[in-house]
């Protein structure tokens, strides 16, 4: 016993500490062996986290990359590309989205203006086909109404100056002037050469400021309604009753139902006036004579005869 704790007492520290580290230092190094040749990655996990302990790291040998290991990275460096070249690809996406959802609404806006417009035009173009249409037919109206008054120009023309004068004196100064611009220079003459002195001045002045057939016929309007509106009773005019009675009691039935017809279209009121101041076999025969010509005014004039209007 003596010698075996003298020997133990001669043990340095040093000794004792490699005896404790060295069966620890031997399992290490079998384990090292062993999952090195079993898992080579376990080996470069370890050298990869034995780099990352200081003094360790510079003993301890660099991992070695496999060709596994090197295809993971690519894959993975791949990936995270990828990823990157999607998220700029659907950054553009969005752009382009934005870009043609604003291209969109400007041709939605430019449809809708380009319709509106097109509405416009068939509007316009409606109205204008209206005022043409209105245009044509009263110019249509104009063209029948001269036609009217050429026709009994041309009636009193035929008739003696004698006779047309005192007719056309009974007649407004307006309505007779109307007459006597359609009828040819000398048949003027004569018939202004019959009439009092007064109204074939009045006339003639009328006749030489005339600017237009159409302000003529205006004039000769705006006569008869300030005639109309102002008077309520037939007024005398220039012939008196017994005048007209014998102006159309020397005519033939056949000239003064013609006349008649023809002022009718102008004034049947001074129709109305004649026919009330011929006598009934007069007036009889001038009607028999003016219902071969026009049935449907004869028998409105004699209507308003019955009535008294």
């Amino acid at each position: 016993m003596s010698e075996m704790e003298a020997e133990k007492q001669g043990y340095s520290g040093f000794e004792r500490f490699m005896f404790f580290v060295t069966p620890i230092l031997f399992t290490i190094v079998l384990l090292g062996v062993l999952l090195t040749l079993f898992n080579f990655d376990l080996r470069n996990k370890v050298l990869t986290v034995g780099e990352s302990i200081p003094f360790l790291n510079q003993v301890l040998p660099a991992p070695v990359e496999t060709e596994e290991t090197t295809a993971e990275g690519a894959e993975e460096t791949k990936a995270v590309e990828a990823k990157a070249a999607a998220t700029v690809a659907n950054a553009e996406v969005a752009k382009l989205k934005e870009q043609l959802a604003a291209k969109e609404s400007a041709l939605q806006a430019a449809t809708a203006k380009q319709t509106s417009q097109e509405t416009q035009i068939k509007d316009l173009q409606s109205q204008i086909e209206q005022l043409n249409t209105q245009q044509d037919d009263t110019a249509l109206d104009d063209a029948q109404y001269a036609e009217k008054i050429k026709a009994l120009a041309d009636t009193y023309a035929k008739m003696s100056p004698s006779k047309a004068a005192p007719i056309l004196e009974a007649m407004e100064l307006d309505e007779a002037v109307l007459v006597l611009n359609s009828m040819r220079t000398d048949d003027q003459a004569k018939v202004l050469e019959k009439m009092t002195p007064a109204v074939a001045a009045e006339a003639t002045i009328k006749l030489k400021d005339m600017t237009s057939a159409k302000d003529q016929q205006i004039a000769a309007l705006q006569a008869r309604l300030k005639k109309q509106s102002t008077t309520t009773t037939e007024p005398s005019s220039y012939l008196d009753t017994a005048q007209l009675k014998e102006t159309f009691s020397s005519m033939s039935a056949a000239s003064a139902a013609e006349l008649l017809i023809k002022m009718s279209e102008v004034s049947p009121s001074k129709v109305l006036r004649i026919l009330n101041a011929v006598e009934s076999g007069t007036r009889s025969s001038i009607l028999s004579e003016m219902s071969s010509l026009n049935e449907g005014i004869t028998a409105q004039l004699v209507s308003k005869l019955m009535t008294g209007k």
